[in-house]
């Protein structure tokens, strides 16, 4: 199987030689995330989130379909993610990999388990007809913090994407067009975004007084390959924390974690302003004529 080139010995002690003396090879400073640009397709649910060289696309859509038999007022919330080898060499088509199964669930923990999606909003009749909401991660390219950045467009997708207007007479759902009806935003509870603190050891791998208490936020593939322990925690916007996770490593002291944990609330509040700027932005470009001059506009270009 495939695996990403790891450091050489040299460029290994090279790297956690320069976090010792407070210096980046890129020249960020330890908290400072790289450029981050978010935009959105046509249709609705389309977000493109790019970090760095980072790269993600999330894709939302919906069906009608029955509900489960033992959850008959649920919708259905699914998250898939898609690897391929234009992301990473070490990525082969047709085969899971341990990075995809762990992208998924923490995905999965964040958005859907967290309630950020009630799934009680996606009935449409009850034990007859909800709403299956997809939203499928493709990565496009790969040059660490992967997580933080697929979270971003998975909750930029969600907050963009817009469900077609319906009405239920009797047993009977009919569902309008955009020119028909203005379609509706989902009810999302709270904006939660994951992000990742990685701790660092010094160069002859002792982690007691080298490095291991530096915190740095948006390692680059290189950086992430050389860590000592990762956190991640995921938040919303007003600073409540959904998840905590230690990904392995040296051990942390509680107080590391604690400040960890600050820095992290820290930046996701930042992060989830920067998501309604974009969202505002892209509101404000399809503004123009409502729904249906998008339409119009789309067939005069055509």
């Amino acid at each position: 199987m495939p695996r990403e080139a790891e450091p050489s010995i040299n460029e290994r002690a090279f790297i956690l030689q320069a976090l010792q003396e407070n210096i980046r090879l890129d020249g960020r400073s330890v908290d400072a995330y790289r450029p981050l640009e978010i935009t959105f397709g046509e249709d609705y649910g389309a977000a493109d989130v790019q970090l760095g060289k980072t790269r993600v696309l999330v894709r939302a859509s919906a069906s009608i379909t029955a509900p489960s038999p033992d959850r008959k007022f649920d919708g259905i919330f699914t998250i898939t993610t898609e690897v391929s080898p234009l992301a990473s060499p070490a990525f082969e088509v047709g085969r899971s990999t341990l990075l995809e199964s762990h992208l998924s669930h923490i995905l999965d923990l964040t958005l859907r388990r967290s309630s950020a999606l009630p799934t009680e909003s996606l009935c449409l009749l009850a034990s007859r007809s909800v709403w299956s909401l997809l939203l499928t991660v493709h990565i496009l390219a790969h040059d660490g913090s992967l997580l933080p950045c697929a979270s971003i467009a998975a909750l930029a997708a969600l907050a963009h994407f817009r469900l077609p207007a319906t009405s239920v007479r009797g047993e009977e759902v009919t569902v309008y067009g955009m020119a028909e009806r203005e379609p509706v935003p989902l009810s999302l509870l709270h904006w939660p975004i994951c992000v990742s603190v990685s701790t660092f050891a010094d160069s002859d791998g002792a982690g007691e007084n080298g490095a291991a208490d530096r915190l740095l936020l948006d390692v680059t593939l290189r950086e992430e390959q050389v860590c000592a322990g990762e956190v991640l925690v995921a938040a919303n916007g007003e600073g409540e924390v959904c998840l905590i996770q230690k990904m392995g490593g040296v051990p942390m002291d509680a107080l590391i974690l604690l400040r960890s944990v600050d820095v992290a609330v820290s930046k996701i509040k930042e992060l989830a302003q920067v998501v309604k700027a974009a969202l505002e932005l892209d509101a404000n470009k399809r503004d123009r004529g409502g729904n249906l001059g998008v339409e119009l506009r789309a067939a005069n270009e055509r």
